[in-house]
């Protein structure tokens, strides 16, 4: 069992700072951490990828947060970042942690947090 802890949402200005975090814990049998990342899902749309990391340090960004925002893991801490700077009110919805391990059925995904990016 995987259990993802997500932090640091809530209001934001357009032009403004804010950084997520989520913590992965396992319980159980072993489980290596491959990919972790992140998706947004704003109201009325379908849920999309922000950015992903995985433990080669290989990043990809969604077109629309390149230059903003950016992601970092502690792979001793098992945890990512997401600091997202520049800020638009776009960018507003709820972000989920996602975090794969090395077989097809390692996917989790964290509760969400809500972002709010006010003009």
């Amino acid at each position: 069992q995987v259990t993802l802890v997500e932090s640091g949402g809530g209001l934001g200005q357009a032009g403004g700072s804010l950084r997520l975090s989520c913590a992965a814990s396992s319980s159980g049998s072993f489980f290596s951490i491959n990919a972790m990342g992140w998706y947004r899902q704003a109201p009325g749309k379908q849920r999309e990828l922000v950015a992903t990391i995985t433990r080669a340090d290989r990043i990809n960004y969604a077109d629309s947060v390149k230059g903003r925002f950016t992601i970092s893991r502690d792979n001793a801490k098992n945890t990512v970042y997401l600091q997202m700077n520049s800020l638009k009110p776009e960018d507003t919805g709820v972000y989920y942690c996602n975090v794969k391990g090395d077989f097809v059925n390692q996917d989790y995904w964290g509760r969400g947090t809500q972002v709010t990016v006010s003009t």
